[in-house]
């Protein structure tokens, strides 16, 4: 398989690969990658969220999400396509 080209802005070329294969959104892949460069992998996603997980969250706190993150489409899904679609995005 070709290697992609993710551009002048992603910082570790081979995370954002991985995690491209691993089926993640470009955003998302750029966004690891980016923050694994500053801070060093083994500090990535160690300090964690505080907001518990999506299936604990209620169908309008799942749009109100959807609506900050700027996404588009999620007016008429259920739960479980909200929260694939805030997990994908």
């Amino acid at each position: 398989m070709p290697q992609r080209d993710p551009g002048p802005s992603v910082k570790d070329d081979e995370l954002y690969e991985k995690l491209r294969d691993e089926g993640n959104s470009k955003e998302k892949s750029a966004r690891i990658a980016n923050a694994s460069a500053n801070k060093g992998r083994s500090e990535v996603g160690k300090s964690g969220g505080e907001s518990g997980s999506y299936e604990d969250w209620t169908v309008d706190e799942l749009k109100e999400r959807a609506k900050e993150l700027d996404l588009t489409g999620y007016s008429d899904l259920n739960k479980d396509e909200l929260i694939e679609k805030l997990r994908d995005h």
